[in-house]
């Protein structure tokens, strides 16, 4: 059986989220004219009035926003509502540059807390689940969201924030979770502490993970999945956005339904912000239907990912965007060669290796340097250097078959690279560029 939290809104006929995406957009662009002076003078640099929108067929003409345009109209210069009818801010983590804070109506939380109950629920939650939140609480968007959307399905809800592995574990065994949401990074160090404890899938009731707030590979999620015995679930979304439950995995797991009645998806050239062709991979763009504090007109994501409309076996009629391959921004032109993090993962943890590593660019003599630190599991630990050596080896080549450029390998001891409670630092350039 389907499991739904709104089966009417989620299995709308195509058609029907046409007109209604329609109606949303142009009482959204009319709002941000109206109410945010900085769009409006955007729109007004390019000959636009909000008669010159008719329906999403005129979409390609608004002007994009970037992450610079909100921080340089930081803190109120986007914002769509007086301050007296915000009633809470949610930051980014600041991970990436200067931290950009994004506002929220009452009515706009309750639409977040929506989505993110429509991803409980296609996880298999219901209200006789229990559900762990062990993202982090605070500005950060992760805890908040799907404490609320569990909160609106009626599950039973463990605010367990991140940290204190050993207390997470204790709370999933003794309170019988059912749904662990957290980072993937996190859900691994999780199930690394749980073996280290002498603990099987079979001591904890775990049936789900809804893991997101960074890049994830396939082999990473199979992983996860068979060290806590789990089906663990991709969730998508950005705090300029709302936060989690832009877009989510169904039980099919072949994309994430971006809840479309909420938001105008398009991938660009990102090169060019030409909109490009379905099935394309580019740039994800989005424009926000029904935010109203901080509404959003063709923000670009900087995520790197195409959109398919093919039927979802789940029911769900919703639009699917692809696992991320990355983003513009974190990807590395190292040599001439476009490198994405998940790809090297993707080569260590095919090797056997745990999804902990850290990637080191620099720039030697005017060549750039990619060096890759990859800790081993204590079973493959040794102080056989013939035996290091010929795994380093092997690494080498799987990289330089994925990527088309030589990497330096170096095998380190377990536990040697410093873990990660929230978003995980994999990449450390030190290139002056």
């Amino acid at each position: 059986m389907k499991n739904y939290y709104q089966p009417e809104i989620e299995t709308m006929p195509r058609e029907q989220i046409r007109r209604l995406q329609n109606e949303r957009l142009l009482k959204q662009v009319r709002h941000v004219w109206e109410n945010v002076p900085y769009y409006r003078a955007k729109m007004q640099e390019k000959g636009l009035t909000p008669d010159d929108i008719k329906s999403q067929e005129d979409l390609h003409k608004l002007p994009f926003l970037t992450k610079a345009d909100l921080r340089n109209a930081y803190p109120y210069g986007l914002m769509g509502k007086p301050l007296k009818d915000c009633v809470r801010i949610q930051s980014t983590s600041g991970t990436t540059g200067q931290r950009v804070v994004a506002f929220y109506t009452q009515n706009d939380i309750h639409i977040w807390e929506t989505m993110c109950a429509r991803a409980i629920a296609a996880a298999g939650g219901t209200n006789e689940d229990v559900v762990q939140v062990s993202y982090g609480y605070g500005l950060f968007t992760g805890g908040p969201g799907l404490n609320g959307g569990s909160h609106l399905l009626g599950s039973l809800t463990i605010p367990a924030s991140s940290g204190n592995t050993d207390r997470q574990i204790m709370f999933i065994k003794d309170l019988s979770a059912t749904i662990l949401c957290c980072t993937p990074s996190y859900a691994a160090f999780i199930g690394e502490r749980m073996r280290e404890m002498g603990m099987t899938p079979d001591d904890i009731p775990l049936k789900a993970g809804i893991f997101g707030a960074e890049a994830w590979s396939e082999s990473m999620r199979r992983d996860i999945e068979a060290t806590m015995g789990i089906k663990a679930y991709d969730i998508y979304g950005l705090t300029e956005l709302c936060g989690p439950g832009v877009s989510f995995e169904c039980e099919d797991q072949h994309g994430m339904h971006i809840n479309e009645d909420y938001f105008i998806p398009e991938i660009i050239d990102p090169d060019t912000g030409e909109v490009l062709p379905e099935g394309s991979t580019g740039e994800l763009v989005f424009t926000t239907l029904e935010k109203e504090a901080f509404p959003l007109i063709r923000y670009r994501t900087r995520d790197i990912t195409s959109l398919s409309h093919e039927p979802c076996p789940c029911g769900r009629t919703h639009v699917r965007m692809s696992r991320l391959k990355g983003r513009t921004d974190d990807m590395l032109i190292i040599r001439g060669v476009n490198v994405f993090p998940s790809q090297i993962e993707t080569v260590l943890i095919n090797q056997g290796y745990p999804a902990n590593y850290q990637i080191i660019v620099d720039r030697v003599n005017n060549t750039d340097t990619l060096d890759v630190r990859v800790e081993m599991t204590p079973e493959m630990f040794t102080d056989n250097l013939g035996v290091i050596n010929t795994r380093q080896a092997k690494l080498v080549e799987g990289l330089r078959s994925m990527l088309g450029l030589t990497a330096k390998v170096t095998l380190v001891a377990p536990k040697s690279i410093t873990r990660s409670e929230g978003k995980a630092v994999r990449v450390i350039d030190n290139r002056k560029i």
